[in-house]
């Protein structure tokens, strides 16, 4: 199964200043965050962040932040806890129109978006929040994508640990470049090199 960029929505985990200063390989893990959102601004993919405890931790890292369309704040460690389903999977609106104009079972719901099944989940601590949001969200029935090379924990060990559990419970291991060049399936896609650029 590959990624669809129109099936994809991307959350990015509590990449705040006062947390990133003590994780493991923290600048390769920013860069590639960047990168990751950066594709998603460019494919039209939803972009969405979380923060834990920001009155302690602090905000998201601006240039992060900037590019996501909504950030929630959390004490719970798993966001899905504090409503990050309800933004990754809003209510179906009911049909519009005349009630009594068809049977209900012919009526089709208007304006229905497609659905965005596919969660790309990448953050800090890999442990502890974004285990927990990605376990929540698979037990919602949403096909996670672990961006392994944009995660890390105060130690590699923990680290480690989370990607074993992860795949355990059926969340898919991915790299950046693999869910950029997936989401884009083809040099010819139209921004084939200004993602492109985003590698080199």
């Amino acid at each position: 199964m590959l990624l669809e960029s129109e099936r994809s929505q991307l959350v990015l985990i509590d990449y705040q200043p006062r947390l990133m200063a003590a994780i493991f390989e923290a600048p390769l893990v920013l860069a590639n965050a960047l990168r990751l959102a950066q594709a998603a601004q460019l494919l039209q993919v939803p972009v969405w962040g979380t923060e834990q405890n920001p009155s302690k931790l602090g905000e998201n890292l601006p240039e992060l932040r900037a590019l996501c369309w909504n950030t929630l704040a959390k004490m719970q460690f798993s966001g899905v806890e504090e409503g990050l389903g309800e933004w990754l999977r809003p209510p179906l609106q009911a049909p519009a129109g005349n009630a009594r104009s068809l049977p209900k079972h012919l009526q089709k719901p208007s304006n229905t978006p497609t659905e965005r099944s596919s969660v790309v989940v990448a953050g800090c601590e890999a442990h502890v929040c974004l285990l927990q949001t990605a376990l929540h969200l698979l037990e919602d029935e949403f096909d996670v994508w672990v961006v392994t090379d944009a995660c890390s924990s105060r130690t590699e060990r923990n680290r480690d640990a989370a990607f074993d559990r992860l795949a355990g419970a059926g969340a898919e291991l991915v790299s950046t470049e693999m869910v950029l060049f997936e989401w884009l399936r083809s040099a010819e896609h139209p921004q084939f090199k200004a993602l492109q650029a985003l590698i080199k």
